[in-house]
């Protein structure tokens, strides 16, 4: 599965017989095309990449390994850094292809979508096509 870190619009969905499941990507815009979720594959929630959060790498320089912090946080940055470290983000690994394509199976692919629930914003972080 290939990587990404790309921003995609998301229309969710009712998950079909899924009684008190949330909604599920029903279509998501990705590099200006339309891809139309035909199942999901999987649903699950994880801690958010916390190694990439400004307070981490404000301590970590990635050439000169870790650093010692000379600054005594204060409360409230402490409260800051504790909610980028606990941040959970939603998975969603669905299959989806181009609507109206004649060739459904040589446009569809295997899409991993997160929503970053403090942000409230979605990303494709991964396709296997």
């Amino acid at each position: 599965m290939r990587r990404y870190d790309d921003p995609v619009e998301v229309l969710r969905a009712p998950v079909p017989d899924g009684a008190g499941a949330p909604e599920a990507p029903a279509q998501f815009l990705w590099q200006g095309r339309l891809w139309k979720v035909r199942s999901v594959v999987a649903h699950w929630v994880e801690t958010a990449p916390w190694w990439r959060s400004p307070s981490v790498r404000a301590v970590v320089d990635a050439e000169k390994g870790p650093q010692v912090h000379q600054e005594v946080p204060t409360q409230r940055s402490w409260e800051e850094l504790h909610g980028e470290l606990v941040a959970e983000r939603e998975l969603w690994r669905v299959v989806a292809g181009r609507p109206g394509d004649p060739q459904q199976g040589m446009s569809s692919g295997v899409f991993d979508l997160a929503l970053d629930r403090a942000e409230g914003c979605w990303q494709l972080v991964g396709c296997q096509d």
